[in-house]
């Protein structure tokens, strides 16, 4: 668990983080899942950005969210940055973290502090198309280059290797002979992420409220 005296710790929801880099549509997936209430054992409680002026900044703040906005840059080092991280999650009691578009690799020592409470979306099916320099539209150009006729969507917690650790869900999605990768990335988010993102939220969330 994150941190003693969380939410899940004192018998209320586990108390979510989300950390986000561009748009934020993961986010606004995980939001609506709480607002109809497939998210119930879990409320989010803090989202953390990358990079300055993040429309997922604005998407956390129309559903009141508080906000925060951590830069590389500005820390210095990735050690300072992962610390500042680690404090804003210490100081809001999270004990789940939920990467939703993080462009961020966290190093071995960071993922380390916080065992099977790290959970990531990635767009394909793993280990398809997984690993360092995949993400975004490159995975949707290296599926439709390699020709494969289904892809999808897993979310799996976060260890020190990129989209190494264990799947939790897994969704797949069929590719057609006239998608780009735009419309298949859409298609994958549509008919995948947002769908399983929230799903394994909760479940995770429901594993912490209890106890296990």
């Amino acid at each position: 668990m994150l941190g003693k005296g969380g939410g899940a710790a004192s018998g209320g929801k586990a108390r979510i983080a989300v950390l986000v880099s561009g748009g934020g549509t993961n986010l606004q997936a995980l939001i609506d899942a709480q607002d109809k209430g497939i998210i119930k054992s879990g409320e989010i409680v803090l989202v953390i950005s990358n990079k300055a002026g993040a429309y997922a900044l604005e998407r956390a703040a129309k559903a009141g969210i508080k906000a925060e906005t951590v830069l590389r840059k500005e820390a210095g080092t990735q050690e300072a940055f992962e610390e500042r991280l680690h404090e804003l999650l210490s100081e809001n009691r999270i004990d789940l973290i939920v990467m939703a578009g993080f462009m961020s690799i966290l190093s071995g020592s960071f993922t380390a502090r916080y065992p099977d409470r790290i959970i990531n979306i990635h767009p394909s099916l793993i280990p398809s198309f997984c690993g360092k320099g995949f993400y975004g539209l490159h995975v949707h150009e290296a599926a439709l280059e390699y020709g494969v006729k289904v892809t999808g969507a897993t979310v799996h917690f976060v260890n020190e290797i990129p989209d190494g650790g264990r799947i939790i869900k897994q969704k797949a999605v069929e590719i057609l002979d006239c998608d780009t990768p735009e419309v298949l990335q859409k298609r994958v988010m549509e008919k995948a992420e947002w769908i399983i993102l929230p799903e394994a939220t909760e479940e995770i969330c429901e594993e912490i409220v209890r106890g296990k």
